[in-house]
């Protein structure tokens, strides 16, 4: 492992960290870390904030969580483009397939063994029709909060790079509200469905 900008993607961050803190000579850590929630756009928007304080040795910014929502990721793309002086990044995630074409482009990608390989999505998002819509929202019914989360997720990754569908900023917030409703116990049927039905909307013609 070495001390570069780059993004990471393991299943034991910790001891990812760790490896990292024993390369250190005098470059200076700055972590951003979540636990339970996805890295949301609050977590981008101090990332931005600390990223401008100046320093006189190199800076790494480590940003720690499971996943990375779309829209905090759209918001980092801009700074990891142009970091400011003595400004590195690496992210430290869990889910390779929640990263954004874009932000990949941006940073080199690191997959360690550990990492586990992630389930694709049974929808197809480039042919979505009503139909296909209900049958899908009947069939995840009863999944748990935490699998609809991620699944949710995937839909809107799926979405973007299928480029199939008309999505502002303003779209990805709904999405990303959707999230935030599944986890205070918002039935998992009525958000597929909100989510479903609203990127059908922006499906483009």
């Amino acid at each position: 492992m070495r001390l570069i900008s780059g993004i990471i993607v393991t299943e034991n961050p910790k001891e990812v960290l760790e490896q990292l803190e024993q390369l250190k000579t005098t470059e200076l850590f700055t972590v951003i870390e979540t636990q339970e929630k996805d890295f949301l756009v609050e977590h981008a928007n101090e990332t931005i904030a600390k990223a401008y304080i100046a320093t006189e040795f190199t800076n790494y910014i480590i940003l720690m969580a499971p996943r990375f929502s779309v829209i905090a990721q759209n918001r980092l793309l801009k700074i990891l483009e142009e970091p400011p002086r003595n400004k590195e990044f690496i992210l430290i995630t869990q889910s390779k397939s929640s990263l954004l074409d874009t932000l990949k482009s941006r940073l080199p990608v690191t997959l360690l063994h550990d990492a586990k390989e992630e389930e694709t999505l049974d929808l197809d998002i480039i042919n979505l029709n009503l139909a296909k819509v209900y049958e899908f929202v009947q069939a995840k019914s009863r999944i748990s909060t935490s699998e609809a989360k991620k699944m949710v997720e995937q839909i809107i990754l799926s979405a973007i790079k299928s480029k199939k569908y008309h999505l502002d900023e303003a779209t990805l917030k709904i999405f990303t509200d959707s999230i935030k409703a599944l986890e205070v116990g918002s039935p998992t049927p009525f958000i597929l469905n909100v989510v479903l039905l609203k990127l059908l909307a922006k499906k483009k013609r």
